[in-house]
């Protein structure tokens, strides 16, 4: 009698773990939209007023990381915060706001534009003619699509940068930090480095740039991609909703799905790319005097100088000043803009029978 229970159990174990098995595999994950589905003049509109209302809601954790980073010594993202908050009230946390939000719509038009064009293209070239999985070709559009998207973003965000995070370093506590001028608003730190440097001024530090944010935002997508696939591996069909072709993932599970894979994505990158942008700070943000530059009123300082100046005030880890609110920026900078990307694809999406 015990036996044929046992018997019992270990068939209704089995029969349950079989349609899990099942009811994994049968998950559909919504189609992506590729670049020919899209409503081109509402995807940009879209994109820049949503992605606007990004930008100013994390800006504050962008100045925290930016004056880390120019401070001969090391000071915690709180007593920043505070000083900040102290000395310069809440403002203190939008300085340069103006001008980095004029330089977000052409620079996100043009990351979107060549993320969605590269990944499309790549993807059909890898399963197409390359007869690679689906899981292998989507990591390796979303790659070359993260790496052709900074590219071409960051002939607008270099000079945004430049200006933006001059303006961000600026205040009446500014004992810590080194080699700073002071300016009156964007256009005139704009007018002040073409009067200084000229038009290569405003593109100091732009080929760390592209060493910074091309690497970084193909590490991103990279991972966030294989990240997204073995969440729904393990968690398998909860938080799903069975219809007649099989199991899909409710709203809510698509999201969390999403925020965990972007926090993934964004540690990982940052860990590698963090030291990069410590020094590409350093490069845009300060000038010659007080920088370690030796003699020279005003010499630029380079590469190797900048790394040398870090390590000798803090040891390596000084290169990984504001990995802490880089990554906080990051995770939430990415969690929201994924979310807010595929909602704004969803809205810029053609009808069905315009694009069939």
């Amino acid at each position: 009698m015990s036996v044929s229970v046992l018997e019992k159990v270990g068939v209704r174990k089995m029969s349950l773990a079989a349609a899990e098995e099942v009811s994994a595999s049968e998950i559909h994950l919504p189609a992506d939209i590729d670049w020919k589905m899209l409503d081109k003049s509402k995807f940009f509109l879209l994109g820049a007023l949503l992605f606007s209302g990004v930008s100013g809601t994390l800006y504050p954790v962008v100045v925290l990381k930016t004056r880390q980073q120019v401070t001969l010594n090391k000071i915690s993202s709180m007593k920043m915060a505070s000083s900040i908050l102290k000395f310069e009230g809440f403002r203190g946390f939008y300085r340069g706001f103006g001008t980095s939000l004029i330089g977000t719509i052409p620079a996100r038009s043009l990351y979107m534009g060549a993320l969605e064009v590269t990944k499309s293209n790549v993807g059909k070239v890898a399963i197409g003619h390359l007869g690679l999985s689906e899981a292998s070709a989507g990591a390796i559009a979303n790659a070359a699509a993260g790496l052709s998207a900074a590219m071409a973003a960051q002939l607008v965000w270099t000079p945004i940068d430049v200006v933006s995070q001059r303006l961000m370093v600026q205040s009446g506590n500014n004992g810590g930090s080194i080699g700073l001028k002071t300016y009156n608003g964007g256009i005139d730190a704009f007018r002040k480095i073409i009067h200084a440097d000229g038009v290569r001024g405003l593109y100091r530090g732009f080929g760390l740039s592209i060493l910074t944010y091309a690497p970084s935002s193909a590490v991103w997508w990279t991972s966030y991609s294989v990240a997204h696939r073995l969440i729904w591996g393990c968690i398998g069909c909860y938080g799903c909703k069975k219809d007649e072709s099989g199991y899909r993932p409710d709203g809510k599970a698509m999201v969390a799905v999403q925020g965990l894979s972007s926090a993934f994505a964004s540690g990982v990158s940052a860990l590698v790319t963090t030291p990069l942008d410590t020094i590409k700070t350093r490069l845009q943000v300060l000038d010659g005097e007080g920088s370690g530059c030796g003699r020279g009123r005003g010499r630029v300082p380079t590469v190797l100088q900048t790394v040398r100046n870090l390590v000798k005030e803090g040891g390596l880890s000084a290169c990984y000043r504001g990995l802490g609110p880089r990554w906080v920026s990051m995770s939430m900078s990415s969690t929201t803009m994924i979310t807010t990307y595929e909602f704004l694809k969803q809205l810029s999406a053609k009808r069905q029978e315009s694009f069939a």
